[in-house]
């Protein structure tokens, strides 16, 4: 377990870990006192040294979209932490809330300092009751212990389960009340954000990674990672492998190192395909193995890192019927603001149902690919552009078992093989 670098995650086993005294226990909030003594635009160049990127997905450098803030506007600053994790496959936030949800809390003030803000809005999806729960004691601790309500406020707010809102201008109008669909930009939310005033959005890991780069330096994250991708993240390994879980380690490992940690693919098998950052990056194959999981290794590979949901599927797996339920997710799950991503997810979705089933012809192949060419790009938010991603690197790598399910008449593939719990469908 070398290999691993546990900062977020270094507490996780201890019981009460999620408590105020725990936290503290272990020098919590020192950070915060050490960043509300210096000046706002050194806490941003210390992150901006450090070369912390967005965990949210994009990897946008933290420390700069801090710097767009505009300073001395007498308006209003705001922060707002983006917890909806909608991304399927993506389940780092919400054990991180769980178990550690004062080191966000932290961060939250620390952030607020630094874009000279009063408050913080932390955006979380309704469905993680559990989360929604700890996540409000824990800010009710930090008011009690004097850290929260000097100065800097911190308010949850709860959405109602849509995964456009993980994108940020529709999490800000969610936050103000309004349906939550992409704003055209510009203006960008540094300018014009929630209520129209300078916002900075980050995710939630982004925003818990500063008290360790306050705490221990700008040299100290620098010396984890890449090059160009600095420091350590969480990969969420799931599907099928032996031991799935959490892996905090340096940007730059690879999945065949993530998976010795994990203990491999689940005995018997081997592995087939799998995704990067959750199912809205291009998939891989088993000739990625050794791909460095950073944001350009992986790009380099002809994908994206994203939010480093690495989901496992092995040679039991139907990739068409994969395929098939993410783009029905994102069918469910377009704003409908636009028509390419309206009504191309729709007709994809017909398509692969038709492929899937094995009524389809060759020549849906194509017009798959065509209709995924009409959307990638002219779509108004990224949603769309995710929705094509699984499909057209299926039909890259795997186009012969597209094929398979039209001259075989359907899936050649038992689906209660591929499941990971068997015996509850034969019950």
């Amino acid at each position: 377990m070398s290999k691993l670098t546990p900062v977020l995650s270094a507490h996780w086993d201890e019981k009460d870990s999620f408590t105020i005294e725990a936290y503290t226990r272990h020098g919590g909030y020192a950070a915060s006192k050490k960043a509300l003594a210096m000046d706002p635009d050194a806490v941003i160049q210390m992150v901006k040294d450090s070369g912390l990127r967005g965990r949210g997905g994009a990897g946008f450098p933290t420390g700069m979209k801090w710097g767009f803030i505009p300073q001395g506007d007498n308006k209003e600053h705001y922060l707002v932490v983006n917890a909806d994790e909608s991304e399927p496959g993506t389940c780092k936030d919400t054990p991180l809330l769980m178990a550690n949800p004062h080191v966000l809390i932290e961060g939250c003030i620390i952030a607020c300092h630094a874009i000279r803000a009063k408050r913080a809005f932390i955006y979380i999806r309704g469905e993680v009751t559990h989360v929604v729960r700890r996540v409000n004691a824990a800010i009710a601790d930090a008011y009690k212990a004097g850290h929260l309500g000097n100065g800097i406020d911190v308010t949850l707010h709860i959405g109602a389960g849509a995964y456009i809102c993980g994108e940020e201008t529709a999490l800000l109008d969610s936050l103000e009340g309004f349906r939550g669909q992409p704003r055209l930009r510009p203006p960008f939310p540094a300018i014009a954000g929630l209520y129209a005033r300078p916002t900075v959005v980050n995710n939630v890991e982004s925003i818990a990674s500063v008290p360790a780069i306050i705490a221990n330096g700008a040299e100290w994250y620098q010396s984890f990672g890449t090059e160009k991708s600095k420091g350590m993240t969480l990969y969420s390994l799931s599907g099928h492998v032996n031991n799935p879980g959490q892996f905090e380690a340096p940007l730059g490992i690879t999945l065949r190192e993530i998976l010795e940690l994990a203990g491999g693919i689940r005995t018997g098998h081997t592995l087939k395909f799998w995704t990067p950052g959750g199912s809205s990056t291009p998939i891989f194959t088993d000739a990625h193995l050794d791909t460095p999981l950073d944001y350009e290794g992986v790009s380099a590979a002809g994908s994206m890192l994203g939010t480093k949901a690495l989901q496992i599927f092995d040679e039991t797996t139907c990739v068409v019927r994969a395929v098939l339920r993410w783009t029905e997710f994102y069918k469910h799950e377009s704003c409908g603001k636009c028509t390419p991503c309206r009504e191309g997810t729709w007709w994809l979705v017909q398509i692969l149902r038709d492929l899937e089933n094995g009524t389809g012809t060759e020549a849906d192949l194509d017009k798959l690919l065509d209709l995924c060419d009409n959307i990638m790009g002219r779509s108004f938010c990224a949603l769309g552009d995710g929705a094509t991603s699984p499909i057209t690197s299926s039909i890259k790598y795997f186009r012969d078992e597209y094929i398979a399910h039209l001259t075989n008449g359907g899936c050649p593939f038992d689906p209660v093989k591929s499941t990971l719990f068997a015996g509850a469908l034969n019950s």
